[in-house]
């Protein structure tokens, strides 16, 4: 007997892990079912039936979408056409929100039950954005606890459902041993002062904050000596830039690796992090931080009367209070930088009881920690018919 079929697109590789979670705790619920959209090797392992690889889907910027718009409007009309012979239970649109949510509202028109995975940064900006979703889908599943509220009164399902990165990253993975584990791997010694370097995981992100990153870690080596620095680089044009930059800096010590920030979090003792999931792990983890991020002049002024939230670090924004440094833009400088870490560092008296930051970390990680891809798959089945 086929089971039923679900449609689920994810654009990008955040979401792939997204949609494997949620497509492997469906297959509990469904054994035979048939998953058919777009998504990448995750996703594809779990059974998915890709239509195009989830590389077409990649772009930058706004220019980009603009001059790839015949191609992508091709695939939303291939996506239309399968979806309209096969006739999917339910669709399951992962992040990737102008593509899906478009795609949303066209199979909600044709009598198809729809359900957007993350909702769009609406406490940050752009709340008027609500709207749009409520027209596209008919559930909404949130990854924040303060979410579904800006949804109240809307005609849509709005569920949190946590965090996955909350389950994937437990109570101990930051603990002393895992440290050491990680230390080991990345070949560092296990007593010294360790700090990673996060300036972000696009080039125009590094081209802004690594300098400054790079400048605060001379001025902490000067006022401690004997530390080492930890660079992920999970681009190679991006690990390339890094070496030319590196040449500016010859007094560090610094270990660039080919990865995510994970293990360089893991290793070290606190992190400059760029805001964004970065600040999120740091956080899982228990690292102190400092958060930074920096634009064009004339972007951030644009951006800055666009923001409707007093933070931009997600610690802060969960906590509802300054709970990390935040600087930015022209406070974003190596001095300041410096300062905060070092500040930060100065809290961890390991004699004495944890700090109050680090329990703040913990407290908010159980608040995360909901079994998201269980309960994610829970709230799709209920539209499956």
């Amino acid at each position: 007997m086929n089971g039923p079929v679900i449609g689920i697109l994810a654009g990008e590789a955040s979401g792939d892990n997204l949609g494997a979670g949620l497509m492997r705790e469906l297959r509990v619920l469904y054994p035979t079912c048939t998953f058919i959209g777009i998504g990448g090797p995750l996703m594809m392992a779990h059974g998915l039936e890709s239509l195009v690889p989830m590389e077409r889907l990649s772009m930058n910027g706004f220019v980009d979408p603009l001059k790839r718009l015949p191609e992508l409007i091709g695939i939303l009309w291939k996506l239309i056409r399968c979806y309209r012979e096969k006739r999917p239970v339910v669709f399951v649109g992962v992040d990737f929100n102008v593509f899906n949510l478009l795609l949303e509202g066209m199979l909600s028109r044709r009598g198809i039950e729809t359900v957007h995975y993350v909702s769009p940064s609406v406490y940050a900006w752009r709340r008027g954005r609500v709207k749009r979703v409520a027209g596209a889908a008919r559930m909404l599943l949130t990854l924040f606890p303060f979410e579904p509220d800006f949804y109240s009164g809307l005609p849509i399902e709005a569920v949190y459902v946590g965090h996955p990165l909350a389950d994937e990253i437990t109570p101990e993975a930051g603990s002393g041993e895992a440290r050491l584990v990680a230390r080991r791997e990345l070949r560092l010694p296990d007593e010294r002062l360790c700090i990673a370097l996060l300036p972000g995981s696009r080039m125009s992100e590094v081209k802004y904050l690594a300098d400054i990153f790079l400048t605060a870690a001379d001025l902490i080596n000067a006022r401690v000596g004997d530390v080492g620095f930890v660079i992920p680089c999970l681009r190679k044009n991006i690990a390339n830039w890094l070496i030319d930059a590196l040449g500016s800096h010859r007094s560090l010590d610094v270990v660039r690796y080919d990865g995510n920030a994970r293990l360089a979090l893991t290793a070290c003792d606190a992190a400059i992090v760029k805001s964004g999931t970065g600040t999120l792990e740091a956080m899982l983890l228990r690292r102190p931080m400092v958060v930074s991020y920096k634009l064009g002049y004339l972007t951030y002024r644009i951006v800055r009367r666009m923001i409707r939230t007093p933070f931009v670090a997600l610690p802060n924004i969960l906590a509802g209070r300054m709970l990390v440094p935040e600087l930015l833009q022209d406070d974003a400088t190596p001095e300041a930088l410096a300062d905060s870490l070092l500040s930060s560092l100065s809290e961890l008296d390991k004699t004495s009881r944890e700090p109050e930051t680090l329990a703040e970390f913990a407290r908010l990680h159980e608040l995360l920690r909901q079994g998201a891809d269980k309960k994610a798959a829970q709230a799709v089945a209920r539209l499956v018919t």
